[in-house]
């Protein structure tokens, strides 16, 4: 009976450690306070990386023309055209753009991030990461609703086993889940032979279908007399392609993708991560490359769809609904190469799903953690698997796995990070004072604006589910900075050369160090801060003290490293000076290394803040400074919980 506790507490410890694994080190047996282990990544070449990209992007062949040819109806192919002049001529050099300054992965939300400081970058960051998790989660559950679409849909499939949407996306959805949970390996060849043989197969059913098209002109001349009656002339339809080209435009899904995968990509030999030349060339060839190749496909699915398939195969519960190309597949190309192209289609529609579990894995731990914005826990790969799975959950049940329906939810997730990539690059031009590409990409940015609009009016789905995520990405960020206020949030404390000498001062003496917020700087500053803590019997003595001073840079931000550097002032006052976005953390945080390289517990010397403790304690949280001194020790007793080991505080 003694020993099955113990037992009890050993598997949960391993569960806790394989569960958290890959979380913030701080977190779980923690090595040195300020340690961070090394990331090594392996390299591609950029074709390869592409079709890991392509997972997302070449797989809403799937639905796209279906979804096309039932929002555009016969307009299908003019407005696929405008689509694609939309990806070639804006979104295509605005993400070239991105790649280039954004070369790590982060995309177009770090860009912004980086344009916009202070709180309001904080805060279009966490809106843009709603529109993101919004582009991803559905392009999980769309793409798996798609694969049941095939799979219900097929010949060869059991009548007893048909009807049951929902579960067997609900299925799909918990293989995803659990091959991540397992521990998902980089799939970069599982994606090239899967994006290879659906391609290969997309060319054979477009090429059939071209061939139908031409050799029986009458079905052309049909489709061109529907267009003409139900539109008029060349001027009429050219504008209603414009107006409703939006609808289409899950055809632009690829591009946020094609930058987040941008760290696979091999560089050249003098590559370094400030300057990856080779990285952003390859990238630059990817977005290229799949842009050129997708709209070729865009271009003729729609024309052999539009022209092929009749107009009610295409309404919900129709053979064509969601699955256009399978339709054709199977009615031209027989039942044999119709299976073979849906399981091709069902698998390629499967990692699409794992692509975008991978990229908002990537995506999530990369902002929100280091914003103090997420737990800890946020970091490592389990937990997130769990919360996004059961997000897809609910998203399937809520739109009864049908495909056209979160179609537009789908879109506006898109567009907006298109628009604010677009944004993005407008906004840097004009610091670059590039006056042409300020105006090219301006007009870039009005027309995405003008899509994203129309899209919202047109399906508002997108925004109530992104604006879920948003909301609850503010309140989780709000609990969590606050649950976290108390953290050592520096993940390196680096002195000078100057502040090094200081502190091989410190060694073998009682540390005593003077909290000081740096004023005029001058002589008399220093004299009365050391007379006033003298005076109201703080420090016992006069001799042998420093001065520490903190500095505010932008105080929404986190977690960074803190360089400290030393100063001699007006020759004779020693003084550790330090640029940090809490005056409190960086203060403990130089205690604390103190006190690991000198083997003493430093003493810390401060003045009461005057006001209320409350509302310095919101100053605090919102711009790093207030009630420094019991935060400061609160910070301390977080971080050493034993009073006869953490460094001393004062207070007078």
């Amino acid at each position: 009976m003694s020993k099955k506790p113990s037992a009890e507490v050993t598997v949960q410890r391993r569960f806790s450690e394989w569960f958290l694994r890959g979380a913030d080190h701080r977190t779980l047996n923690p090595p040195a306070p300020f340690a961070r282990p090394p990331q090594q990544e392996r390299r591609h070449s950029w074709w390869r990386v592409m079709c890991l990209s392509g997972l997302d992007y070449f797989s809403t062949l799937g639905y796209q023309p279906g979804i096309a040819a039932l929002a555009a109806g016969v307009l299908s192919p003019l407005a696929t055209i405008v689509l694609v002049l939309v990806t070639l001529l804006g979104a295509l050099p605005v993400y070239r753009r991105v790649a280039r300054e954004s070369p790590h992965g982060a995309g177009s939300i770090a860009m912004l991030g980086k344009l916009l400081s202070f709180w309001q970058g904080k805060l279009v960051v966490l809106v843009l990461l709603g529109f993101a998790a919004t582009d991803f989660i559905i392009t999980m559950t769309l793409s798996a609703a798609d694969a049941t679409a095939h799979i219900n849909e097929n010949p060869f499939w059991p009548d007893g086993l048909r009807g049951h949407q929902v579960l067997i996306t609900l299925v799909l959805l918990a293989l995803l889940g659990a091959v991540f949970l397992k521990g998902f390996t980089e799939a970069i060849g599982i994606a090239v032979v899967l994006v290879g043989v659906y391609l290969a197969l997309n060319v054979v059913v477009v090429v059939d279908g071209l061939i139908r098209v031409i050799s029986h002109p009458t079905l052309t001349d049909d489709w061109w007399s529907a267009l003409t009656t139900m539109h008029g002339g060349p001027l009429a339809i050219i504008g209603m392609s414009i107006i409703i080209f939006p609808r289409l435009a899950l055809g632009l899904s690829g591009f946020e993708t094609g930058v987040a995968v941008m760290p696979h990509i091999k560089g050249a030999p003098g590559d370094t991560e400030q300057n990856p030349v080779g990285r952003i060339r390859g990238a630059r060839k990817l977005l290229t490359t799949a842009a050129i190749t997708m709209s070729c496909f865009l271009i003729t699915t729609s024309i052999i769809t539009t022209v092929l398939i009749p107009a009610p195969a295409f309404d919900p519960g129709g053979p064509a609904n969601g699955r256009a190309l399978a339709f054709l597949a199977h009615e031209n190309l027989g039942a044999m190469f119709g299976t073979v192209y849906d399981l091709s289609t069902i698998f390629i529609l499967w990692f699409a799903g794992a692509s975008a579990m991978a990229g908002l894995l990537n995506l999530v731990p990369r902002f929100l953690p280091r914003y103090g914005m997420a737990p800890n826990w946020a970091t490592a790969v389990r937990p997130l698997v769990v919360v996004f799975t059961a997000i897809a959950f609910f998203i399937t049940w809520l739109f009864d796995a049908d495909v056209t329906a979160q179609g537009g939810a789908y879109a506006t997730g898109v567009l907006v990070l298109i628009t604010s990539a677009a944004i993005a690059v407008t906004i840097s031009s004009r610091r670059h004072r590039q006056r042409k590409q300020t105006i090219g990409f301006g007009i870039i940015s009005l027309v995405f604006i003008y899509t994203t609009i129309d899209n919202v009016i047109e399906r508002p789905d997108g925004v109530k589910i992104a604006g879920s995520f948003i909301g609850a990405m503010i309140l989780v960020s709000i609990l969590s900075r606050l649950y976290r206020a108390f953290e050592i949030r520096f993940t390196s404390v680096q002195f000078d050369e100057l502040g090094q000498q200081l502190l091989e001062d410190c060694k073998g003496t009682v540390v005593r160090i003077i909290a000081n917020h740096p004023d005029a700087l001058d002589a008399d500053e220093y004299r009365a801060k050391l007379r006033k803590i003298v005076d109201e019997d703080v420090l016992p003595e006069v001799h042998d003290v420093m001065f520490a001073e903190v500095t505010i840079t932008d105080p929404s931000d986190f977690e960074s490293d803190l360089q400290v550097r030393g100063k001699i002032r007006h020759g004779r006052y020693r003084v550790f000076t330090m640029a940090s976005p809490n005056v409190a953390t960086a203060l403990a945080a130089l205690l604390l290394e103190i006190q690991q390289t000198t083997g003493q517990r430093p003493h810390i010397y401060f003045e009461w803040t005057e006001g209320n403790p409350a509302s310095n304690f919101l100053r605090y949280l919102a711009f790093g400074q207030g009630e420094v001194a019991p935060v400061t020790r609160e910070i301390l007793r977080e971080h050493e919980p034993d009073r006869m080991k953490r460094p001393h505080v004062h207070v007078g």
